[in-house]
């Protein structure tokens, strides 16, 4: 407002300046006319006259601008004892407004000192809720898997034991095997139990003879598989098992050290002792026409069999010694492919008792026929006299029970009409 009022007495004191001015020049052309139709210079009560205008002017326009500098200089000491009344007024508003303000901030701040401590203790006690949840489901978890924990170990220790048990067994059995491989005669007695049990196994008791005297003197092979022959008189195939275990273990304790000469003299050595096992099973069991030209030499285990196959005498030991080289599997092979020779050579004799029936059965059956033959006369003779017997005799016992009939119904019509009368 004070500076709008301002601006308007400004504005006004502009223009009444502008009015004198624009007047002060009105006059002087006026003055400056009238000169000029004279013809001559501005005379001296003009040139006076002039200057008292212009006195005159001036003197107005400083009591214009005196009184307006007053009147603006009022105005603004009105218009500053104004400010300063709202400037006050504004003060005392502002302070009443602060102090509301504080007053409320204080409430509200009491508001949410109360809920954030109601929220708080709320959240300390669910916490504490769940936390003794928490340790509760802990603790029975805890305990649960402890315990199952327990239980596993305590089966562990229970296994370990009998794992301890059995490993004791077994260093027991592995110093027993030991004991066994290290003398030469129980050695032999291992292959041979291993032998016979792959017999039992595969073949029948009659296809196969034990200890048995191929030759005929007192050298007895282990084992012998019976063949068919001529007559009744069986072909024995010799089986003998062997086990080379000295030179099979030094073999094996050469691999071990990674010595080439070691190993070489291992090699030479196993090799010799297959060939002289060999050379022993042909000279004393390979006998024919009693035996087959050749004969089986059993390995009983199959590391030891691999090692003398990778030895490369194998065809060797077959053409100078006719002899077969065979570890447990090879030799349930053979056995097997035996059977089957067996089951082939029972099938061609039972086809020969089967012809042999069948010619007795074609006799029979036509011994047979005949017989059909004689009955089906007989029974056509039979059957001629049973049309005779129903054609004649039938037709005279029709006869008389017609009679009979035509009788019964006479006596029938008279006993009804005497009912009628």
């Amino acid at each position: 407002m004070n500076i709008l009022l301002i601006g308007v007495w400004s504005t006004l004191l502009i223009l009444v300046v502008l009015v004198i001015i624009l007047l002060i020049r009105t006059r002087s052309g006026r003055l400056s006319g009238s000169a000029g139709y004279g013809g001559g210079g501005l005379p001296r009560e003009l040139r006076e006259e002039m200057y008292r205008s212009r006195q005159e002017t001036i003197g107005m326009v400083q009591s214009s601008v005196k009184n307006m500098g007053d009147m603006l200089s009022q105005a603004q000491r009105e218009s500053m004892e104004l400010q300063s009344r709202r400037l006050s007024e504004l003060n005392k508003q502002f302070a009443r407004t602060s102090m509301d303000i504080e007053q409320r901030l204080e409430n509200i701040r009491i508001s949410m000192e109360k809920k954030v401590s109601n929220m708080t203790e709320e959240n300390n006690r669910q916490l504490a809720e769940m936390r003794n949840t928490v340790d509760e489901k802990l603790q029975k978890t805890l305990e649960e898997r402890i315990g199952r924990s327990f239980r596993q170990v305590s089966e562990s220790l229970q296994q370990v034991t009998r794992g301890l048990g059995e490993m004791q067994n077994l260093a027991a059995g592995v110093g027993d095997l030991k004991k066994v491989l290290s003398n030469v005669k129980t050695r032999g007695i291992v292959g041979e139990i291993q032998l016979g049990a792959i017999l039992q196994q595969i073949l029948s008791p009659e296809q196969y003879e034990e200890n048995i005297a191929v030759k005929g003197g007192s050298e007895r092979v282990e084992y012998a598989v019976k063949f068919p022959g001529e007559g009744d008189r069986p072909v024995y195939l010799p089986i003998d098992s062997k086990f080379p275990g000295d030179a099979y273990l030094n073999l094996q304790d050469a691999y071990d050290t990674g010595d080439r000469q070691l190993i070489k003299i291992a090699t030479d050595n196993l090799r010799n002792a297959v060939i002289k096992a060999a050379k022993d099973i042909r000279s004393k069991y390979i006998q024919p026409p009693q035996t087959t030209e050749f004969a089986i030499l059993f390995l009983p285990f199959e590391g030891l069999y691999a090692e003398v196959l990778r030895l490369g005498i194998v065809e060797s030991l077959q053409r100078d010694y006719r002899i077969n080289i065979a570890g447990p599997t090879t030799m349930a092979a053979m056995l097997n492919s035996f059977q089957m020779g067996f089951k082939s050579i029972a099938l061609q004799r039972r086809s020969g008792e089967v012809w042999d029936t069948l010619a007795k059965v074609r006799t029979e059956f036509e011994k047979f026929g005949n017989v059909l033959v004689k009955t089906q006369t007989k029974m056509e003779q039979a059957q001629k006299d049973l049309e005779t017997l129903v054609g004649v005799r039938t037709r005279g016992i029709q006869r008389a029970l017609k009679n009979v009939s035509v009788l019964g119904e006479e006596t029938e019509d008279e006993y009804e009409h005497l009912c009628d009368r």
